[in-house]
């Protein structure tokens, strides 16, 4: 089990990110629509565990401080290793203390290095596994629709193996 603690975008931006998953998918390209459980949601992560019980993780981020809605926009397509693309955000200052503010909070359960405070790069994936001669195709569908603006209005932990997901009680 793999626990992620998402920000989730609003209608509009959902919407929008799920039209990118299809439009990516009538290319030929895979995309979250697709992948493993079927049940991804589009979202920004701000920490990934290694382990612990959801129930667990979801009492300690109730004692985190309630955060607004933050606004999003999307500017920019980023690769990681082995294939990920993914939309990347303007980050401002406030999203980068929640972050930190979650991954400090959280670390007790063997938090994934790629969340650990200094070392997050925050995306929306949008195709797991993209073959570098299927990136320029990719490419030009995102860029046919970028900027996309849009709000994190809404928190959830979501099991990354079986797509389960345990709404938080407010926004971090």
């Amino acid at each position: 089990m793999a626990l992620a603690v998402c920000l989730l975008l609003d209608p509009p931006g959902d919407r929008a990110v799920r039209r990118l998953w299809q439009r990516i998918e009538d290319q030929g390209v895979p995309s979250m629509a697709s992948h493993t459980h079927r049940h991804h949601l589009p979202h920004l992560s701000y920490a990934v565990l290694r382990r612990g019980e959801p129930e667990q993780v979801c009492q300690v981020l109730a004692g985190l401080p309630p955060g607004d809605p933050v606004r999003l926009r999307f500017d920019a397509l980023g690769t990681f290793r082995r294939g990920r693309v993914w939309l990347l955000p303007a980050l401002t200052s406030e999203v980068l203390r929640r972050q930190e503010q979650v991954a400090t909070a959280l670390a007790e359960f063997d938090l994934h290095r790629a969340y650990l405070p200094g070392s997050w790069v925050p995306h929306c994936t949008l195709a797991p596994r993209v073959r570098l001669d299927q990136v320029p195709a990719v490419a030009a569908v995102v860029f046919e629709v970028l900027p996309l603006a849009t709000r994190a209005s809404r928190a959830a932990l979501v099991d990354s193996g079986t797509g389960q997901v345990w709404p938080l009680a407010h926004v971090l």
